[in-house]
């Protein structure tokens, strides 16, 4: 296997189907990782990933993120320092609150397989982005 090295973008490499910008960063075979930023004030869709968990963590930024699954539901502050976990088959939505985008690394495992990946779900919030 070679070694992989990659700079972040200046600007977004893609639209997430949530509706945030990402900044694509290293990729394996058994996970991707990227940058997914929300402009301040803006609400994503909620969204369910049909076959990945990810890992998240807030670089910058304050919002909130709202989480189910199963009889499981929760609202949590998302500040720079907070990890959380996003199980496959979870409905998400997430929001940025302040003055500044926020900034997330997010660990997608597998790597992000594609169009149809994400399902629309309902949301608590009504969407922005």
């Amino acid at each position: 296997m070679a070694f992989a090295t990659r700079h972040v973008s200046a600007t977004p490499d893609a639209i997430a189907p949530d509706g945030s910008q990402v900044r694509l960063l290293c990729i394996t075979a058994r996970a991707s990782t990227a940058i997914f930023t929300l402009p301040a004030g803006a609400v994503a869709q909620a969204i369910m990933h049909r076959s990945v968990e990810e890992i998240w963590y807030v670089l910058a930024g304050r919002g909130r993120i709202w989480r189910r699954f199963g009889s499981s539901e929760e609202v949590t502050e998302l500040s720079p320092g907070t990890s959380l976990t996003i199980p496959v088959g979870a409905h998400f939505q997430f929001r940025s609150e302040g003055a500044d985008a926020l900034s997330v690394v997010g660990a997608t495992i597998p790597p992000w397989p594609g169009d149809g990946e994400a399902v629309f779900v309902a949301g608590p919030w009504p969407a922005t982005a």
